[in-house]
């Protein structure tokens, strides 16, 4: 039975970028509206209902640039074609950092040079890229960490609505943080009007949490106070968007014991799938190569519920002395770790009888690592996006980037 082009749009919208890529390839058609902007953004609108289909994973050393950005699928069965090409990949992890990641677009910034640090967006799948407007403040400190949320709105078609929350560094500490939210339509940062009070501990502003318009993140759980002290123990500072009012969230009491052990590594991250309404907050703490899961059942009188304490070897890992060297959670249920050689999975759902982690891939990182979970979607980086061709610097037609983002590397665009 033949099926019009309305059916086929409505088919291949469910489908991943990865997979209209490979039947394009397979079958030497292109579909007329593949590459129209309403396609494109209703394919990406379709897979923020879906989970995320891959992972980046890259050293973690602030802002530093390792030279190395590895892309794995969740799916075992695929992890040789995780949908990111390795040209690409590969001009990205010489000349950039990737920070976070939604809906399919990647926000990176560029390698320092010459005293400037740039901002872009880019599609990894699609190999296409869009700088943007960079704060003064990043161009002042260009040695200083970047932290910023990037939110991809999941009820519109629009390509520029999407949020970028930037948390300004301070020459000074202080327990305020300004804030700064970019908007695509005017290219221009435009400063929220009350500051982010974020107490008298450091924060872990690399990990944050978007719960109904409403930033969290947690602190670190160093142990610089005494007990008198309300910061004597970790916790999570939240931020509205709308009131602009900070809130002091407390973590369960057993979380907070032995929180200060040096062995002691606590991080929050999104709970629950994206069509579901129960999604939450979910606090992971790592200490003595045992893992400890909380969720958070009860916003208002923040009660949280244990769902997981087990140790690293009582997981089913085939090697000797696993050692963790990070984690996340991804997906809104699933516990992803990585030791020195290998990265594997853990159900937080599967109850009980789920004692096992998965094996997902081998790494080839050295020291701590971290975690970014990717999309796989056609969804555009925004007007005015450069296609990477791919680069030779011994073409004929090889020339030097243009824009600030790549600069220093060579490639190679197709004249049309």
């Amino acid at each position: 039975m033949a099926l019009c082009e309305d059916e086929l749009f409505q088919i291949f919208s469910w489908l991943p970028a990865k997979s209209l890529c490979k039947f394009k390839s397979a079958c030497g058609w292109t579909l007329n509206f593949s590459k129209e902007t309403y396609f494109c953004m209703k394919n990406a609108q379709n897979m923020l209902l879906q989970d995320d289909t891959g992972f980046f994973i890259q050293q973690d050393n602030g802002q530093g640039f390792s030279g190395r950005i590895e892309s794995h699928s969740f799916n075992v069965a695929e992890l040789l074609t995780s949908g990111v090409p390795q040209d690409f990949l590969s001009l990205l992890a010489k000349s950039a950092k990737i920070i976070t990641s939604c809906n399919g677009l990647a926000l990176c910034r560029s390698t320092p040079r010459e005293s400037e640090v740039d901002l872009f967006l880019c599609n990894v799948v699609t190999k296409t890229w869009l700088p943007i407007a960079t704060p003064a403040s990043v161009h002042e400190s260009p040695d200083a960490d970047v932290n910023v949320v990037f939110q991809c709105m999941n009820d519109s078609l629009n390509v520029d609505d999407y949020r970028i929350t930037l948390i300004e560094n301070s020459l000074e500490w202080s327990s305020h943080r300004d804030l700064k939210v970019y908007s695509p339509k005017k290219g221009v940062w435009e400063a929220m009007e009350k500051s982010f009070f974020i107490g008298s501990r450091n924060m872990r502003l690399d990990m944050p949490v978007t719960l109904n318009n409403t930033l969290h993140f947690i602190s670190d759980s160093s142990q610089y106070f005494t007990k008198s002290s309300p910061f004597f123990r970790p916790y999570i500072m939240a931020y509205n968007y709308e009131s602009g009012e900070s809130t002091m969230l407390r973590l369960p009491r057993d979380a907070r014991r032995g929180s200060h052990d040096d062995s002691c590594n606590m991080g929050i991250f999104e709970w629950g799938k994206a069509k579901s309404s129960d999604r939450s907050i979910c606090l992971v703490r790592h200490r003595k190569r045992i893992f400890t899961v909380w969720i958070l059942e009860d916003y208002k009188s923040t009660l949280w519920r244990r769902v997981l304490k087990i140790r690293v070897k009582a997981m089913g890992l085939k090697e000797e002395d696993p050692r963790v060297e990070g984690f996340a959670v991804m997906n809104g249920d699933c516990l992803i770790f990585a030791t020195e050689k290998k990265v594997y999975g853990y159900n937080l759902c599967g109850g009980k009888h789920l004692l096992r982690a998965t094996e997902i891939c081998e790494h080839g990182l050295r020291g701590k690592v971290c975690f970014t979970s990717y999309s796989n979607t056609l969804r555009p980086c925004g007007a005015g996006a450069t296609t990477f061709q791919g680069y030779d610097t011994t073409h004929p037609k090889a020339e030097r980037s243009t824009s600030r983002a790549c600069k220093t590397d060579y490639f190679y665009s197709e004249e049309k």
